[in-house]
C-alpha cells in the first residue's frame, strides 16, 4: 500500500488562499465597526422627552450621554444619569467590547506570520489560531449587543412615556460582531484539509499527475562487495617467487668487479703494471 503522507498534497500556486483572504479583509471591517460602536454613544435614543421641544432627542451610549437637536449639529454630552450607568448590562458591555477589540488585535497580530503568501504554504496552525481569536472576539461583542436589545425598554429612563429607539450603535455592533465570527470561522477551518483540500489551495499528487506519481519507486539495490567474503581462486592471482622464475626470466645486472690489490714485484701495491 502507498505510504500516506504531506507529500501527496500539493499547491498549485503560491496565493495566498481564499479562506485566509476573506478572514483578513473582514476581519479588520470588523474590528472597526465594533470600534465605532462602543466610543459612540448612541445605543439607543429616547425621543418625546417631557418639556423639551420635539426636535430634541437624547442619546445614550456605555461611556456617554449626549443631548442632540435634529434642526442643527448642537450637540450637548456629559450628561449624567446616575441610575442609566449603574445598570449591570452598562457594566458587562463596556468590559466585553473593550476585550473584544484587544482580543481582535492579538488575533490579527497571530495569524499575519501564519498568512504570509511568499512562502510555499501558510503556518496553518498560527493562522488557525488567529483565527479562533477572532471568532472570539466576535462572540464577546455579540453578546452585550444582544443583551442590550432584548432589555432595551427594560433599562430605566427619564419617564416611562419616552419613546425607546435602537441607535446605530446597536446596528454596527451587530455587523461587526457578525463579521469577525464569519472571518475567525473561515480562518480557523485551515487548520483542517477538508473539501478535498481546496479550503487551502492543494490537490493531491495522484490527481495533478497521475497514478504513477503518487508513489515513490522503490530503491535500486546496489551489492556493496564484502570484505570477508571467500576469494575466488579464478581471479586470484600468485604473488610468488617460484612462479614469477618459472614464468618470466629477467636478466640480472652485473655487478662491478671488486679491485684488488697488486702484488706483484714484491707484494708492493704502489708499483703500477707496464
Amino acid at each position: 500500500m502507498p505510504r500516506r503522507s504531506a507529500e501527496e498534497w500539493i499547491r498549485l500556486s503560491l496565493r495566498t488562499p481564499g479562506i485566509l483572504i476573506f478572514g483578513m479583509v473582514l476581519s479588520p471591517c470588523g474590528w472597526i465597526l465594533d470600534l465605532t460602536a462602543t466610543v459612540a454613544p448612541n445605543w439607543r435614543t429616547l425621543n418625546n422627552i417631557p418639556n423639551t421641544p420635539s426636535t430634541e432627542y437624547i442619546e445614550q451610549g456605555i461611556w456617554d450621554i449626549c443631548r442632540t437637536t435634529t434642526s442643527s449639529e448642537r450637540k450637548e454630552c456629559n450628561l449624567q444619569d446616575t441610575t442609566y450607568f449603574n445598570h449591570e448590562i452598562i457594566e458587562i458591555a463596556q468590559g466585553l467590547m473593550v476585550a473584544s477589540l484587544i482580543v481582535t488585535l492579538i488575533g490579527l497580530a497571530v495569524a499575519i506570520p501564519g498568512v504570509r503568501c511568499w512562502r510555499d504554504r501558510p503556518n496553518w496552525l498560527l493562522a488557525g489560531l488567529g483565527g479562533l481569536l477572532i471568532f472570539l472576539s466576535g462572540v464577546m461583542t455579540i453578546i452585550p449587543i444582544a443583551w442590550y436589545t432584548h432589555i432595551l425598554n427594560d433599562i430605566a429612563s427619564v419617564s416611562p412615556t419616552i419613546d425607546v429607539r435602537v441607535g446605530y450603535c446597536i446596528i454596527l455592533g451587530y455587523i461587526g460582531g457578525i463579521f469577525e465570527i464569519l472571518a475567525g470561522f473561515v480562518m480557523f477551518i485551515g487548520i483542517c484539509r477538508c473539501c478535498g483540500g481546496k479550503n487551502r489551495g492543494e490537490r493531491r499528487v495522484d490527481e495533478v499527475m497521475g497514478p504513477r506519481f503518487a508513489q515513490k519507486p522503490p530503491p535500486r539495490p546496489i551489492d556493496v562487495p564484502r570484505l570477508d567474503r571467500p576469494r575466488s581462486i579464478a581471479s586470484s592471482v600468485p604473488y610468488s617467487r617460484d612462479s614469477m622464475d618459472d614464468d618470466v626470466s629477467f636478466p640480472r645486472a652485473k655487478s662491478p668487479a671488486v679491485p684488488s690489490a697488486n702484488t706483484s714485484y714484491g707484494g708492493r701495491p704502489y708499483d703500477a703494471d707496464l
